[in-house]
């Protein structure tokens, strides 16, 4: 089940179009998702929209959560020992913007991160990290753009307002229900700026995978449904490049996870 968001309301994506969720069932996606995946196996009556229309399909998540250096090879890359927990930080809702999308770049230098986003569907509060995936309904794509510049001003630096410019986290196409994945541990990430690729991996790879993510944050936070869990980046980023790159007005960026889907972004900067 593949559930996105066209004109703020849910639907069902299927290789013949899209279809509305009921109203019933679309009024509290998560609440009634065991009741939405049954519907979504006999739903008919799709029709064909414009990708480019795809809104973030969970439009105002409470808490979303990031993890930094999460890959070792990102985290060799960017100068630092493996961490001994994971490093958390937040990217506030404001940011959130759709899969095909224009982003505007602000002053500085913005890069790109890549990552799976976790979807928690259940309410959750300290759990076992063997029971890690049951809170988690869905995975979906993501991008932890930054602006790096303001991300690593100060001492300590503070990542959050940096991460969180308007468009700043592109989420998308779609929630895919975890089981429409053959192996949520195991998913191929590729990053591409221009038809290069600059970063591949797999999830596989994660120094914390997402069942130790979701018990680690459950012992400080209550975790809510439509919360979102950026699980960090892999190695590739602009600014560990020689020399540097970061995103101009000419680029296109593409974001695909096998299995969950593919986000395509261009860029803007007003003129000064």
């Amino acid at each position: 089940m593949r559930i996105a968001r066209l004109a703020g309301r849910p639907v069902l994506l299927t290789p013949e179009g899209a279809v509305d969720v009921p109203p019933s069932l679309g009024a509290d996606l998560f609440a009634r998702w065991d009741d939405l995946r049954r519907w979504s196996a006999a739903a008919t009556g799709a029709r064909p929209y414009d990708e480019s229309e795809l809104e973030p399909p969970v439009p105002v998540p409470r808490q979303i959560f990031a993890v930094a250096l999460n890959y070792r090879p990102h985290t060799a890359e960017a100068g630092y020992e493996e961490p001994e927990v994971p490093l958390v930080f937040t990217k506030f809702a404001t940011c959130l913007t759709g899969p095909y999308t224009t982003v505007t770049l602000p002053p500085g230098r913005v890069d790109w991160e890549l990552e799976l986003v976790a979807v928690i569907g259940r309410e959750a509060h300290q759990v076992p990290e063997e029971k890690g995936w049951d809170p988690v309904v869905a995975l979906t794509v993501g991008q932890d753009l930054s602006e790096r510049i303001s991300q690593l001003a100060g001492r300590p630096a503070q990542f959050s307002l940096g991460k969180s410019y308007p468009g700043f986290g592109p989420v998308g196409p779609a929630l895919v229900s975890l089981d429409e994945i053959d192996d949520p541990d195991d998913l191929e990430l590729t990053c591409e700026l221009n038809g290069e690729t600059v970063q591949h991996d797999r999830t596989a790879n994660m120094i914390f995978p997402i069942p130790r993510l979701v018990s680690h944050l459950s012992q400080f936070c209550t975790l809510l449904p439509g919360d979102l869990i950026f699980t960090g980046t892999p190695a590739g980023v602009g600014n560990r490049r020689v020399p540097q790159r970061f995103l101009t007005p000419e680029d296109e960026l593409v974001s695909r996870i096998g299995g969950v889907g593919e986000m395509r972004h261009r860029f803007w900067r007003p003129r000064t």
